[in-house]
């Protein structure tokens, strides 16, 4: 990323270049990030081609301002790090779901490495930790987003557990983006992917979370406590631009064929 593109992105998420690449800077670039860039699947349903690439990435979420998902969000994210001066790798993870652990590539989070000690970053799973977690660390990291701890599993990988319970597991070897090019396919094609099959666009916010799931607006508290509304179809475009900045010309269903093959440059 050049200067120009790095100062977009600043721009984008609201906060300053750091003066140095610590953790303090990362802390405040993780929270930034998640209360500005949505965590959104609207281009599986408006027929939009998702490219893993630097240029596509910034053209989406920095230029057009929308949101992704995780090979998206983590993946641009880790190139403004990256630029900004940090060592960043891309790790894969499988998602915990209710038949166990989810496909290959299920997931993308990041490592990266301050002047003093090894981060977990992650700004592409939705309702998360709000702030990095420390990576060498095994006793429970308590913050705004639950409690969450890393333990190791005898093969060598890493469990991420939130309030007791597992979130994903992490797999050491580093990749290169387009590592996660399949994974990318399937979470847009497969009829077994939940992204095929729901509608979401959510976002932190300084009070809790605010969620537009299909024409469910869903508002969620610090404290847990959710108010629902289910919108009106005139209601649905101005709720995108209000609450995610999100400018649309249609209206995006489920059920939408996907855009055509996923590229990695």
């Amino acid at each position: 990323m050049d200067t120009a593109a790095v100062d977009a992105y600043l721009d984008r998420i609201g906060a300053a270049r750091p003066a140095s690449p610590d953790a303090e800077a990362l802390r405040t670039l993780h929270l930034r990030h998640l209360r500005t860039v949505p965590f959104e699947n609207l281009s599986l349903h408006l027929g939009e081609e998702i490219v893993l690439a630097e240029r596509p990435l910034l053209d989406k979420i920095v230029g057009a301002r929308r949101g992704g998902f995780c090979y998206e969000l983590n993946g641009a994210f880790a190139m403004l790090l990256g630029a900004l001066g940090y060592e960043v790798e891309l790790l894969p993870a499988r998602v915990f779901g209710p038949d166990g652990l989810g496909i290959p590539y299920d997931h993308l989070v990041l490592r990266v490495m301050t002047p003093d000690e090894p981060w977990l970053a992650d700004v592409g799973f939705g309702r998360h930790c709000h702030f990095p977690l420390r990576w060498d660390s095994r006793a429970e990291q308590p913050e705004p987003g639950g409690v969450f701890r890393i333990e190791e599993t005898a093969e060598g990988d890493l469990d991420v557990l939130r309030d007791g319970s597992p979130q994903y597991r992490v797999e050491q070897r580093p990749r290169v983006l387009r590592d996660f090019e399949v994974g990318c396919w399937w979470h847009r094609t497969s009829p077994r992917s939940h992204f095929t099959r729901s509608l979401v666009c959510s976002r932190l916010t300084e009070t809790g979370r605010i969620t537009l799931s299909g024409r469910m607006l869903v508002l969620t508290g610090a404290d847990g406590e959710r108010e629902e509304r289910q919108l009106g179809e005139g209601e649905v475009f101005a709720a995108y631009r209000e609450h995610f900045g999100i400018v649309l010309e249609r209206e995006p269903v489920v059920g939408e064929p996907a855009g055509g093959e996923s590229v990695v440059g």
